[in-house]
C-alpha cells in the first residue's frame, strides 16, 4: 500500500487555516465598511485596499500548501493530483492578476474560475475506483459527492452575485470547502514517515 510522508499532513492542513486567517484579518484592516456576507473575498485582496497584503499572503500561502500537497499524496490518481496542483497554481494567478479597486477584471475572474474548476474537480478525478484498500476519501462515492458538492456551492455563490446577495457568504463555504477536502483525503488514508512497496492491487498488471 502507498504511504503518504507525514509532512503532507501539515501543508494539507494549513491550506484552510491560512485562507481563514486571511480573510479574517484582511477583513479587520478593510474595517466596517467592508461586509464578509455581501462583499467578495477578491475585494479583500485588490490592490492598495488595507487588507491586500493580508488576503495576499493567504493567497500564496493557500497555493504552495496544495503544491506540496499534491505532491506527496501518493495515494491519489496522477489525473488528480494534477488538478490539485493546478488549483495552488491558480491562487498563484489570483495573486498575479488581482481585482481591481472598483470594478471587475477579466483576468482575475478567469484565474478565480480556473481555480474553482480544477478543485471541485480533482476529487472525482483523485479516485480509485480500482483499488480495493483506497482509502475512504478516494473512493468514488465520496469523491464524487464532494465534487458534487463544490459544484452546488459554485452555483450558489454565482445565484448570490446576480442578486447582489450573500456572495461573500456563499464563497467563503465554498472556498473553505475547497481548501479543507485535501486534509481530509490525507487524514483518511495511510501516512508515515517512509514509502512501503505497493501492494498487489496497486501495482499494475503485468503483461505476460
Amino acid at each position: 500500500m502507498r504511504i503518504v510522508p507525514r509532512w503532507v499532513l501539515l501543508s494539507s492542513g494549513c491550506a484552510p487555516l491560512a485562507l481563514i486567517a486571511g480573510w479574517t484579518v484582511g477583513g479587520a484592516l478593510e474595517g466596517p465598511g467592508y461586509d464578509p456576507v455581501s462583499d467578495t473575498i477578491s475585494v479583500l485582496g485588490a490592490y492598495g485596499t488595507p487588507g491586500y497584503w493580508a488576503m495576499t499572503g493567504a493567497f500564496l500561502v493557500l497555493g504552495g500548501c496544495h503544491l506540496l500537497t499534491a505532491w506527496g499524496l501518493r495515494t491519489a490518481s496522477a489525473a488528480g493530483r494534477v488538478a490539485l496542483g493546478g488549483g495552488g497554481v491558480a491562487a498563484f494567478m489570483v495573486v498575479m492578476l488581482p481585482a481591481p479597486a472598483s470594478g471587475g477584471s477579466l483576468r482575475h475572474g478567469t484565474a478565480v474560475v480556473i481555480g474553482f474548476t480544477l478543485l471541485a474537480v480533482w476529487p472525482v478525478l483523485a479516485a480509485r475506483g480500482a483499488v480495493a484498500a483506497a482509502p475512504w476519501a478516494l473512493r468514488p462515492a465520496p469523491a464524487l459527492a464532494a465534487t458534487a458538492a463544490m459544484t452546488v456551492g459554485g452555483a450558489w455563490f454565482l445565484f448570490e452575485m446576480q442578486r447582489h446577495g450573500a456572495a461573500g457568504a456563499a464563497e467563503r463555504v465554498v472556498t473553505f470547502a475547497q481548501s479543507v477536502w485535501p486534509f481530509v483525503v490525507v487524514a483518511s488514508g495511510p501516512h508515515g514517515p517512509v514509502s512501503e512497496p505497493l501492494s498487489r492491487e496497486d501495482q499494475p498488471a503485468m503483461r505476460p
